[in-house]
C-alpha cells in the first residue's frame, strides 16, 4: 500500500487532459481507429512535460533529445466519435529511463478505455549517444532525487 507521500508525489508527476474523437478518428467499425490512441497519449505526455517546463523545444535546448523506444497499449474498451475522455500521464520512472503511464477513461462514466506506457531515454543531441542514466537536467525539473 503506497505511502501518503507516495501518494502526494505520484499527483505531482501526473497531468490529466480530456479530449474528443472528431470524426475523422473514426474507422469503418464506427469506433476510434487503434492509431489515433497514440496521438491522445501525446497530447497527455506534452502536456505533462509542459508542467515541468521540459517540452520537447526545451528539452532540444537542454542539448537531450527523448526518442519513444517503447510504447504498450491494452484496449479495453472501444472509444466512440464524440465521447469525451480523459487521460491521466503519471511519470513513474526516471533515472535510467523516462516511464509514463497512462489511463484513459470515458469522462462520463469512469470506465477504463485504454491504458499504456511509454518509455522515452536521453539521446545526447551532439554525439547521438544514448545515456544510460537520465541527465541531471531531467531530475532538476522533475523536481526529483536519482
Amino acid at each position: 500500500m503506497p505511502t501518503e507521500q507516495e501518494l502526494a508525489s505520484r499527483e505531482r508527476l501526473s497531468c490529466e487532459i480530456e479530449v474528443t474523437p472528431a470524426f475523422y478518428d473514426i474507422d469503418v467499425m464506427e469506433i476510434v481507429y487503434h492509431g489515433n490512441y497514440v496521438r491522445y497519449l501525446e497530447l497527455a505526455r506534452s502536456a505533462l512535460l509542459a508542467q515541468f517546463d521540459y517540452d520537447y523545444p526545451r528539452m532540444r535546448d537542454s542539448g537531450y533529445g527523448w526518442p519513444v523506444v517503447d510504447m504498450r497499449l491494452k484496449y479495453v474498451r472501444p472509444a466512440l466519435f464524440g465521447q469525451k475522455l480523459t487521460i491521466r500521464a503519471t511519470i513513474t520512472e526516471w533515472e535510467n529511463r523516462l516511464r509514463i503511464d497512462y489511463v484513459m477513461r470515458d469522462a462520463a462514466t469512469g470506465h477504463k478505455v485504454n491504458t499504456a506506457h511509454t518509455i522515452q531515454v536521453a539521446v545526447d543531441i551532439q554525439t547521438k549517444e544514448m545515456c544510460f542514466v537520465c541527465p541531471p537536467v531531467l531530475w532538476e525539473r522533475l523536481g526529483v532525487q536519482p
